[in-house]
């Protein structure tokens, strides 16, 4: 299962978080991949505001977590720091999913093993020198095969040309 996607401004990768928002249920994970500055914040903020929340979301890079109170309560969390995986154990990734909330890991590549066997990656990249981002989302789980369909639906606006 893979979509990919092309958002042209980071309008349209807020656009596309928000879009996301309204498929996410509680306990759902999210690693989000990508070099710096590829729009994973960006991102973020429209799943936050699709979510409901409606103040400000920034990246959690010296924080390393930072939660938005919405329907489904964001854990922001940024792993890019972290030098141990006993260090990512240590911020309680499986309680944040348990108590019903979403988890987005920004770099959450470098810890995936550590995720619920249900979640989404997406990769974010830069492919040139405009504000244009290439988004490749991968689903694992049967949770996410028996959203992808709606999912697919939503997100075609963006679809990358074949």
């Amino acid at each position: 299962m893979l979509i990919e996607l092309r958002a042209r401004a980071p309008k349209d990768t807020r656009a596309v978080g928000e879009i996301l928002a309204g498929l996410l249920e509680p306990g759902d994970a999210v690693a989000l991949t990508g070099e710096l500055g590829a729009g994973k914040t960006t991102f973020v903020q429209g799943v936050a505001r699709g979510l409901g929340f409606a103040g400000a979301v920034t990246s959690p890079t010296f924080t390393l977590v930072r939660e938005y109170p919405a329907r489904l309560h964001v854990h922001h969390v940024d792993v890019y720091r972290l030098e141990r995986v006993q260090d990512a154990l240590d911020l309680g990734l499986e309680e944040m999913t348990a108590e019903g909330g979403v988890l987005l890991v920004e770099w959450g590549d470098a810890i995936e093993t550590l995720l619920p066997d249900e979640h989404l990656v997406i990769e974010f990249t830069v492919p040139g020198e405009t504000d244009e981002r290439r988004l490749v989302l991968a689903g694992a789980g049967t949770s996410w095969a028996a959203r992808w369909g709606q999912l697919e639906e939503a997100t075609a606006p963006w679809r990358a040309a074949a």
